[in-house]
């Protein structure tokens, strides 16, 4: 009896060294554990409504002061380096970008202006051209024999339009507050990020030590460093993107202009703030530009396309490589991914913003796992699996 207990405790014990010894199933412990924080989180999602409806009137101030702070930091670091008060620096780099704005609003704002307004008031008639054209080209006999089909799907698409047009007139009323709800929080964000963006240069680098001093000493070291390859992660994407959606500005509105595209310095300025977005930025921008090449004819729309090619041949050959260089290490799948998940939680803020984010995380998942490897027996290779040294006096033999 006394054997036969034995035996059965280790058998049990041998059964739980392998089930806590082994990586999958480590992973699938920790893969439950998550989601049943996801579950409890959502169960008491009521709690972190007010917490909700207080980022969605300081988010995007600090979101977009946090963007301007990356992009102007290392400017105020080089004039504090070469001797200036960082507070005069800030406020030189302030009175800068006043008369930039100063100078875009005199000489492109009111160039956008008169081009979307012409845009709108001329769309009846572009839509006119486009129905002209599309009839003529499905009395082609070799369009005939589907065009019941096509037209089947303009009249869906008609109805679908017509039908969205009514909701929105039924909903006229809630369309309107939210607009000017939206109005209020674009102006208080324009009046708080200055006043964010001022401090941030001039404090930013006191945070991270600040956070560092609240936890425990053996800690402190290795969380200084992830938060530095975090800020350097998210530092060097957002100057990046910014300056690549500069360039792809400027690059589209020389090109639109040089072949006579109405409407060029708007649908260039459009395709900049466009490429914000990874991948798809510049097939968006796209779009308004081969709908007025359609409009204009076969000779415009070849035109526009090798525009686009050539754009997207600098930009993905030259530019990004110069400017974004390999920094993030991230697959295009993952991107797109990202950008689907982030902008289905968060809209277009989401889709801006998704990678970085992404890259803050991962950096942060890299660094536990790497410290989970440290710790755990798991990832330990066996001592028969190390090839052993050989005696000096065997290898002279």
């Amino acid at each position: 009896m006394g054997t036969r207990g034995e035996n059965t405790g280790k058998k049990f014990s041998w059964f739980w060294r392998w089930f806590l010894n082994s990586q999958m199933v480590t992973a699938l412990l920790i893969l439950l554990l998550l989601l049943l924080i996801i579950f409890l989180f959502n169960k008491i999602s009521y709690v972190f409504t007010p917490v909700a409806d207080f980022f969605s009137v300081v988010g995007i101030p600090v979101i977009f002061a946090g963007v301007f702070y990356y992009f102007l930091v290392p400017i105020v670091d080089r004039m504090e380096r070469n001797g200036i008060n960082r507070i005069v620096a800030i406020a030189i780099v302030f009175a800068a970008i006043i008369g930039i704005l100063i100078l875009v609003i005199a000489l492109i704002v009111p160039k956008v202006q008169e081009q979307t307004a012409s845009f709108f008031r001329n769309l009846p008639r572009y839509f006119d051209i486009l129905n002209r054209n599309a009839t003529e080209l499905l009395k082609e006999p070799i369009f005939r024999h589907i065009q019941p089909q096509i037209e089947k799907s303009l009249d869906d698409i008609s109805a679908t339009i017509t039908s969205a047009i009514k909701m929105l007139s039924t909903n006229a009323f809630s369309a309107i507050s939210r607009v000017v709800g939206a109005v209020a929080n674009f102006f208080i964000a324009i009046v708080t990020i200055p006043f964010l963006l001022f401090y941030l240069l001039k404090d930013g680098k006191k945070i991270p030590p600040f956070i560092v001093k609240l936890l425990p000493n053996r800690w402190r070291t290795n969380t200084m460093r992830v938060m530095r390859e975090m800020n350097s992660q998210v530092a060097s994407y957002i100057r990046g993107q910014l300056t690549v959606a500069f360039a792809v500005a400027v690059m589209f509105t020389a090109g639109f202009g040089l072949i006579g595209l109405d409407y060029g310095v708007t649908l260039g300025i459009l395709a900049g703030f466009l490429n914000l977005i990874p991948y798809l930025g510049s097939f968006l921008a796209m779009i308004p530009a081969v709908f007025l090449g359609i409009v204009a004819g076969p000779l415009m729309l070849f035109k526009i396309v090798i525009v686009f090619v050539l754009e997207q041949t600098i930009e993905g050959r030259v530019v990004s490589p110069l400017v974004l260089g390999s920094q993030l290490k991230i697959h295009p799948a993952t991107i797109l991914l990202v950008l689907l998940t982030a902008g289905k939680l968060m809209g277009l803020i989401g889709v801006i913003l998704g990678i970085p984010l992404y890259a803050a995380i991962k950096v942060i998942v890299v660094n536990v796992f790497d410290w989970y490897r440290s710790v755990s027996s798991l990832y330990q290779e066996k001592e028969a699996d190390t090839p052993h040294e050989e005696p000096a006096a065997v290898k002279k033999e």
